[in-house]
């Protein structure tokens, strides 16, 4: 194991990788792969991470998820791994050119201060997003909701390898790239070429045989798994707003798992409608309540019943707004904060009014204004005339037709028009 029949190293401490990753001596590779990967999300460098912690953390999981490398620490500790690596092991810190391919690496250069640039770019899932469609109601109070979601998962059975033995072969197609390059002739001295997954061995750049297939995934590398998942809903969330599980998209080989996403989408509410932190609802006043005064209840989006009152001697005009402080959202992060809530006020008028209702209010209203008190001189010079009432919109597009229609009789009319009849006669 450490070459060519050498010494065995000394004994050194063996349990500072375990405790890097914050598991026990016994742990399974599956809880290891859990243990860093919830750690490496947490210290990642472009999340505001510490490099070192992380650069610990990886060096700590390269080691401990290869059964050789691990068995080697647990018996001669650090300095034993060190001297079997000088020994022709790998280089333990090979897992930085995997996860950042050389210049990609946050440490700048080549993977690591001192490491190796070796091996091939590690590269990333794609992301699952779902839309996640909650009431108002939600919104205002939070809420919990748990859904379950089908995805894939490393075989248990092949580790994700595909096989028995866990040996592939280089696909012939493609020759191990995993793309295939498509020349098509468009034209003298034109060609496009294009680029797609190579359909020999579905763009893995690798072939198992049939014999050697693994028996519970067919080779495919991957099985389907159903998971629940419990999506906390914030009070205050906005339509639209993410809620990100890190890491749980589906896993392939090779491959940092993605994340599954989802988005808030805001249901429709028959009362309240909402801006920023900020609520609206519509109110229709009589014209009593509006000239005279009003109290009527409104039901909140967490069952309480809010009294709304003018005050006396008020009078409320059409199309306008009137405001509650702190009955509004809660603030995202801050639900003991809340927005306001905007009461829209229209006003309905009678339609029509008999002659004992217009002298009473007549007598109840200041008196009219003095260009409405004419002498019978001046009426008499004044031609009399007849309301109607009209639709705007209807009265609109008559117009517009008619102006249409006009313009088709001035054509008529031109000059030009009367010179081609001329010309048609002779």
């Amino acid at each position: 194991m450490f070459g060519g029949g050498g010494r065995a190293p000394k004994k050194s401490d063996n349990t500072k990788y375990y405790e890097i990753l914050g598991v026990s001596k016994t742990a399974a590779p599956e809880d290891l792969k859990k243990a860093y990967k919830k750690a490496a999300i947490k210290n990642h460098p472009d999340k505001g991470g510490d490099p070192e912690k992380f650069k610990e953390l990886a060096q700590a999981y390269e080691v401990l998820s290869d059964p050789d490398k691990r068995e080697i620490y647990d018996q001669y500790g650090e300095d034993g791994l060190k001297e079997g690596m000088q020994s022709g092991g790998h280089d333990p810190f090979d897992i930085f050119s995997s996860f950042f391919g050389g210049g990609g690496s946050p440490f700048g250069g080549g993977g690591m201060p001192g490491g190796s640039s070796r091996g091939r770019r590690q590269r990333r899932g794609e992301d699952v997003v779902h839309s996640l469609k909650v009431s108002l109601e939600d919104l205002y109070l939070g809420t919990s909701k748990k859904l379950s979601l089908s995805r894939n998962v490393l075989c248990s059975k092949c580790k994700g390898k595909g096989s028995k033995s866990g040996a592939s072969t280089k696909c012939g197609g493609c020759q191990g790239t995993g793309m295939k390059v498509t020349i098509r002739h468009l034209g003298p001295s034109m060609i496009q070429q294009m680029q797609h997954a190579c359909n020999e061995c579905k763009g893995t750049g690798e072939t198992i045989s049939d014999k050697d297939r693994c028996g519970q995934c067919k080779g495919e590398k991957v099985a389907q798994e159903k998971k629940v998942l419990e999506v906390h809903v914030e009070k205050g969330m906005q339509n639209g707003q993410k809620i990100t599980f890190p890491g749980e998209a589906d896993e392939a080989p090779d491959t940092i798992t993605g994340d599954i996403v989802f988005i808030i989408q805001q249901k429709e509410h028959p009362k309240f409608k909402r801006k920023g932190d900020d609520l609206f609802v519509e109110h229709s006043l009589s014209l009593t309540d509006a000239l005279c005064g009003f109290q009527f209840v409104l039901n909140h989006l967490d069952g309480r019943q809010l009294l709304i009152k003018s005050n006396p001697g008020e009078v409320v005009k059409p199309d306008s707004f009137k405001a509650i402080n702190d009955e509004g959202m809660p603030m995202y992060q801050r639900p003991f904060m809340k927005g306001k809530l905007y009461i829209h006020f229209s006003v309905d008028f009678p339609e029509t009014l008999s002659l004992e209702q217009v002298k009473a209010l007549e007598a109840a209203l200041p008196s009219r204004a003095s260009s409405q008190q004419l002498t019978d001189m001046e009426l008499d010079e004044c031609e009399e005339t007849t309301l109607h009432d009209v639709n705007m919109e209807e009265e609109m597009r008559r117009k517009q037709h008619q102006a249409h229609s006009e313009a088709y009789d001035e054509d008529d009319d031109m000059p030009g028009g009367a010179q081609r009849v001329q010309c048609a006669q002779q």
